[in-house]
């Protein structure tokens, strides 16, 4: 009866400490937001909310508009996991399904180092090696634009989702395939009708994730999308994200409406990758509530 009692107190214990990080970790979160709140509301004020995210950047004008870099980090993002998704949907099926042993292992082992690599790396990677093949053979002006931030972005969050895809590829249960088998369906029906369907939260999970990460990247679009705060209108053109505009402001002027600015970023920012995050929980829930 004692080590009865002492685990039930054991228990309660461990499940208030939980309980308590939950709400601690919630406390610090919606503090951050609500800061960045406080310190861009001098610009809000003054330009009002919409304005402030439909107008162009033209500080000389009076203009602190971030449409410029709303648009170019969601065209880096979108444009990543365009070139991304196929890649590590290919190279998940390799691994988990297709691929022989030894291969398949290497090819994982690579992924999973592959996720440990800095950013910075893949930063200077892309300046030294990508950069210039973008100049030269597209005749891209100095090579520091979205096409070149985007090649590198998408190698850089290709592991996370190839790792995600492939936890959710092996989840499949090995009946269902058999049974695809049995019915005479080849590797490729089966990929289709069979695993893909029962993976796809996973998969959607893996994506979204991946997009999160994309969005709030800095260093690759700092390095290499050549920081131009115009709308973008060309692959071609210099562009510069969110993140990007927030390392190069925030020297100004404490009192700026300029510093304000970064903050207004960082809302953006904030509520883009909560909503990322809330919807991949909710449609991940969802789809496990709904698998066959």
């Amino acid at each position: 009866m004692k080590r009865r009692v002492d685990g039930l107190r054991s228990e309660k214990a461990v499940r208030m400490a939980l309980a308590t990080a939950v709400v601690t970790a919630a406390a610090l979160t919606g503090a951050i937001f609500l800061y960045m709140l406080v310190l861009a509301f001098p610009l809000f004020a003054h330009g009002h909310v919409f304005r402030v995210l439909i107008q162009d950047w033209a500080p000389l004008q009076g203009r602190y508009g971030i449409r410029p870099m709303i648009g170019a980090s969601l065209a880096l993002s979108f444009g990543a996991l365009a070139l991304a998704i196929p890649v590590s949907l290919g190279c998940a099926a390799f691994v988990s399904i297709w691929g022989r042993p030894k291969p398949a292992l290497f090819v994982r082992r690579f992924v999973q180092t592959m996720t440990g690599i800095p950013t910075v790396v893949y930063g200077f990677v892309g300046a030294f090696l990508v950069v210039p093949v973008v100049r030269d053979v597209f005749q891209a002006g100095s090579g520091r634009c979205l096409f070149s931030a985007i090649l590198v972005l998408s190698l850089m969050i290709s592991p996370t989702m190839v790792l995600f895809f492939i936890d959710a590829m092996e989840s499949v249960p090995k009946a269902y395939v058999l049974a695809a088998s049995a019915l005479g369906a080849g590797p490729a029906e089966k990929f289709l009708w069979v695993i893909l369907p029962c993976a796809r939260a996973g998969l959607i999970t893996g994506v979204l994730l991946a997009f999160g990460r994309a969005f709030g990247d800095t260093l690759i679009s700092l390095m290499l999308a050549g920081n131009a705060a115009v709308f973008p209108s060309s692959l071609f053109h210099s562009v510069r994200t969110l993140t990007a505009h927030i390392a190069l402001v925030i020297a100004a002027d404490f009192q700026s409406l300029e510093f304000a600015s970064i903050f207004a970023c960082g809302v953006v920012l904030y509520a883009v990758n909560a909503a990322i995050a809330l919807v991949a929980w909710n449609l991940r829930s969802r789809l496990l509530e709904n698998r066959p």
